[in-house]
Parts: C-alpha cells; structure tokens; sequence
C-alpha cells in the first residue's frame, strides 16, 4: 500500500510507491504525456502521468484536471537532476489521480497580473510559488525569534492590545470606545515591559501592533508584527550586543533552514551570509556628516527618513547601528547623555541593501523627575501615565530594550520590494479587504 507523504520529504522515499495529497499548480499538455505540477504546501513536485502506463480513466482525469484542482496522485518516486519542484531532483511516475474537487477557471493564471488584481485576490495570490517561499520564511524568522530568546533568558510576557494611552506619537494611535472611556490599538507593548522586568529581569512580548499613520510607502503598513524585548540593568552598549546576536541568529537560521524558499526568490545571499557580529556603530552626528557629504541633506536634530537611512545602511555589508539620536526626534521615555541632554540614549539598525530600519530601540529613563518632566514637555495626559511613573519609585534601574519589526525584517532576508508581500493579509492604507 502506498504511503501518504509530504513533498518535502520525498528525497527519503527513492523508488517507493507513495500518495500526495495536493493541488494542480500547473500542467503541461504533451499528448500521450501529461505533466502535472502538484503543490501539498511543503512543496511542488512534477507528476508524469503516460498514457500507456495507466488506465483509461486515469489519464482522462490528468488531461482533464484544471489549474488549482484539489487532488490525489499515487506513483513512483523517481531521481531526475532536470525535474523541477521544490525541492527538485525527484519526480513522480503517476499510477492513479483522484480528483477531489475540479476547480472552476482559475483566476490568477501564469502571466503577469497588476499588483491591485493580485491584492484583491490575496486569498489565491498566497497560492503562488513566490507567496509560498515568503511565508514560509516569515514563520522561520518567527521561530527564530522565539528560539533565540527563550534560549537567552528571556521570558515571554503578553502586553495589551488594548491600552489608555501612546507609547510613541500621539497622532498615530487608533481610537476606540472601551465601555464609554477612550481606549486605543497598542503602538507597543514597551511600557508594559518596563514594568514586567522589574519582577523577570529580561522579557519579551510579541503580537500585532498597530499605527495609524498615513503613509503610503513600501515600507509601511497600519498592522504589522513586532518583537519587542526589555532588559533590567541593562545599557546602550549591552542593548547593541543583544541586537547583533538576535539579529545574526535570526539571519543564520533562515539561510540554513529556508534555502530551498530563498531559491525560489532567487536571492543573492552574499551579504546575509555576512551578518554575524560584531555590527559597525556609528554615532547620529558622524551619519548626518556623512550623509550631507553623499548629497543627502539632512539638518542636525532631524530624525532620519527612508533615504537617509538607505544611504547610512549601504554604505556598510553589514546591518550598522546609529546611535545617540537627538532627544527631540525620539520618545519621552529615552534616557538623556550625561553632559550632553539634546542627546539620548537611542539606536536604530539600518540594514544594507537599501532597507533601512529594521530595529528601534535604547535606554530608558531610570528617573522619575525626567520621565516627569518629559510627559509634560509632549503634552501627554498625566493620569495615563501614573502607573508608568510610578516603576521610577519603586526600585528603578538602568534598563534598555528594542523592537524589531518582523515584516521589515521578512523584506531584507527575501529581497523583496514591498512590505505588502510579507503578511498573508496586509493591512494597508485605502486597503483592509480581504
């Protein structure tokens, strides 16, 4: 009896008679030769199915079976260097197709369609050979990220989806009505995190966040996922560390678990293979003399937009850390230099390759008289932030943390040009279906 496998492992099945239980991702007629391209979700693999070899009602079924059929094949594995699939090498010698459902004219055909088409049509998009690899790679940087930090004492603490107040800017927050008293979608889960790690030490929440922000880039969405761990006794410098160890295991992981799937995208991975630590470091000051030598202007005490970030970012092989940002483009919570208070305690990573930001992060304030007087200074309402305020009372220490945004990260590692492929249902701006 045939053993019902996965495309993934037929490299383990040579010889053997197996069954696969799939779709139709493409055909190709020859006449007394049918080639049928199975897909199961693990993989594509090429079925042969020749007229002489099966019964009648077989090979009707494989010269009748339609784009995206859901079917049943039965055959011989079989070794041949020029099959295509993922993974290649192997093919299948077709004995018997059960056709479970004929699907009707497929949509989404083997030619190019416009992006607008294909976005309506997300449900079938994520059917397509392309779709297929960046998802996959995208749960792969997830287990990566949970792998990493479970793995260096860091515990998984829930934040709120539901919060009374802003993490970041005030203007960007989605408003909602919680049993008639103003609640909003989390920017962050950060501010909880500062609180979680005065009882864990280190942590790490991970969810959706959500940011009203009218930006129609490559680069942005108004939901997206982020990793966001915290850090008690921790400073700019041991952030940096943790940072470039996360990020190099992340990238690492996925080029040796996810090959096949960066095949299929056709990326250059040269660069990737060179993101291990140590990360370049580079201060705002020396990135905004850079960039106005380049021609790319920028007025000190600006936060940097996608340019300047691309131009800093490819100026390394490396990801490469900016750091000590003017105080007036970061958060209330940034912890001020010594000496210096126009400066804060922050870093960004900018990855090559013309991605830019990947991670925002830095240390926090560890004083309660700052944080007072920051919270007044951006005009925020006081009584949200009590609770915040009052870790700064009750044993505060020096802490940092960061988030790194997963659909940013998905885009470097694939070499994609938008953020919207990363995501199996994108939530963009003039754009929520389906």
């Amino acid at each position: 009896m045939a053993k019902n496998i996965y495309i993934e492992d037929i490299a383990n099945w040579e010889g053997q008679e197996v069954t696969i239980k799939g779709w139709l991702y493409n055909k190709t007629d020859k006449g007394r030769l049918q080639f049928l391209l199975v897909r199961d979700g693990t993989g594509l693999v090429q079925g042969v199915v020749f007229q002489k070899e099966v019964p009648p009602e077989v090979f009707e079924a494989a010269q009748g079976v339609t784009q995206e059929s859901s079917l049943i094949v039965t055959g011989t594995v079989r070794a041949d260097e020029r099959a295509p699939g993922t993974p290649g090498g192997y093919e299948l010698s077709i004995r018997d197709i059960e056709i479970v459902q004929l699907a009707e004219e497929y949509p989404i055909a083997p030619k190019e369609h416009g992006v607008e088409f294909l976005m309506d049509r997300r449900h079938l998009w994520l059917r397509s050979s392309r779709q297929w690899a960046i998802l996959r790679v995208r749960a792969e940087v997830i287990r990566a990220i949970r792998d990493w930090l479970d793995g260096n004492g860091f515990l998984n603490v829930d934040t709120p989806i539901l919060t009374p107040s802003a993490c970041e800017d005030t203007t960007t927050l989605f408003a909602t009505d919680y049993f008639g008293e103003p609640a909003y979608l989390t920017q962050s889960g950060q501010l909880y995190n500062e609180a979680d790690i005065m009882s864990f030490g280190r942590v790490y929440c991970f969810g959706p966040t959500f940011r009203a922000e009218k930006s129609k880039t490559r680069r942005h969405m108004m939901e997206f996922w982020m990793v966001e761990p915290e850090m008690a006794y921790a400073d700019l410098d041991e952030c940096m560390r943790v940072e470039e160890e996360f990020v190099s295991y992340i990238v690492q992981t996925t080029l040796k678990n996810r090959a096949n799937e960066l095949k299929v995208l056709e990326r250059d991975t040269t660069l990737l293979e060179k993101v291990v630590p140590p990360f370049p470091r580079i201060s705002y000051d020396e990135a905004v003399e850079i960039l106005n030598k380049e021609g790319v202007p920028i007025e000190w005490g600006d936060d940097f937009g996608a340019p300047h970030e691309v131009a800093v970012g490819d100026r390394f092989e490396k990801p490469v850390f900016v750091h000590h940002y003017p105080t007036q483009c970061k958060a209330f919570y940034m912890e001020e230099e010594p000496g210096r208070p126009e400066v804060s305690k922050s870093v960004d990573l900018l990855a090559a390759e013309g991605y830019g930001e990947i991670i925002g992060g830095g240390q926090r304030t560890a004083s309660y008289e700052l944080l007072e007087r920051r919270i007044e200074e951006h005009n925020l309402p006081r009584a949200a932030y009590e609770w915040y305020l009052d870790l700064r009372k009750y044993g505060s220490v020096p802490h940092s943390g960061f988030g790194l945004g997963v659909e940013r990260t998905i885009m470097w590692i694939c070499g994609i040009h938008h953020i919207r492929e990363t995501i199996p249902f994108p939530r963009l701006l003039g754009r929520m279906y389906p």
